[in-house]
């Protein structure tokens, strides 16, 4: 299965680390770390030019590394897309 984050993005289900949303948790200092370094190693990508509202993290298989999507979609309607099985129709 896969998961739509916004755009033309959809990723792997199986390759899903964690969903996060971004105001709750980027009041952790490790978390703005975090999320600095991937940037650092150019291993974010900012799904759409609207406010973000949470950040997926994947894996890359094969590679030791991970890709951090920034969405603006919740983590809860992501949560709930995952749950559900939901697969995106082509957008109108």
């Amino acid at each position: 299965m896969y998961l739509h984050l916004g755009q033309d993005t959809v990723v792997r289900q199986t390759d899903i680390v964690g969903i996060f949303d971004l105001e709750s948790t980027t009041v952790v200092a490790k978390t703005r770390e975090y999320l600095k370094k991937a940037e650092q190693n150019k291993n974010v990508v900012n799904v759409s030019f609207e406010l973000p509202a949470s950040f997926v993290v994947c894996a890359r298989p094969g590679t030791g590394e991970n890709t951090v999507y920034i969405t603006p979609i919740s983590a809860q309607t992501l949560k709930k897309r995952v749950e559900s099985g939901f697969v995106p129709t082509e957008e109108r």
